[in-house]
């Protein structure tokens, strides 16, 4: 399973924005990592902010650069508004959905839950982290002791974490559904999703 396994903090605070969750080390050192972190005052060019702004979406969902690269290329082909599409496939992937719904406490770890099986959609497991969702489709946590003691022990940890309203969430069956699919309104993106397009449309 290819993920990114390098250092999370650094990549925070290159981006001054808490990318894999909250951190007592970004508002501690609220400057770029390295020596000249905190004297840096490059100049960044057109290029370099729309690969920060791509930077910042794949860091935050997890993805390998090839992974991004197709989902802007699935997005492309679809109708609509190529920047809100992009966002809607990373929303609508499992991982993600297993996170929003508080059954894994960040992506990672969702990746990790699916990946391993301890998760069901329209009961039948799926071991795929990207799968990719659609609207009605019913996400639960596997019926066995280790499954269901893993996601309670996450959800009581999540509670500062509201659910979506695109998704709904039954607590005592483990089990959530997609309502519809998100705005962007609902996804309130990390990054500037029209800069990603511009920078891969170049």
């Amino acid at each position: 399973m290819a993920r990114y396994t390098g250092p999370r903090v650094r990549i925070s605070r290159r981006f001054g924005l808490p990318i894999f969750g909250p951190t007592k080390y970004l508002e501690r050192r609220n400057y770029g990592p390295g020596v000249h972190g905190p004297k840096s005052r490059r100049k960044t060019t057109e290029y370099g902010l729309g690969l920060i702004e791509k930077q910042k979406l794949r860091y935050y969902y997890g993805l390998l650069e090839r992974q991004f690269r197709g989902v802007y290329e699935r997005a492309l082909r679809k109708r609509g508004v190529t920047g809100e599409t992009m966002l809607q496939i990373l929303e609508m992937r499992l991982d993600n959905v297993v996170y929003h719904l508080g059954f894994a406490g960040t992506r990672a770890a969702a990746r990790q839950m699916v990946s391993h099986g301890h998760v069901k959609v329209n009961g039948r497991k799926v071991s795929a982290p990207s799968y990719a969702l659609k609207v009605n489709d019913a996400i639960e946590v596997q019926n066995a002791t280790v499954s269901r003691q893993m996601a309670t022990k996450n959800m009581e940890s999540s509670t500062s974490r509201a659910v979506p309203d695109w998704l709904s969430l039954n607590k005592e069956a483990f089990k959530g559904v997609v309502m519809r699919m998100p705005t962007r309104d609902d996804i309130q993106p990390i990054a500037n999703e029209q800069a990603v397009v511009e920078f891969y449309s170049r």
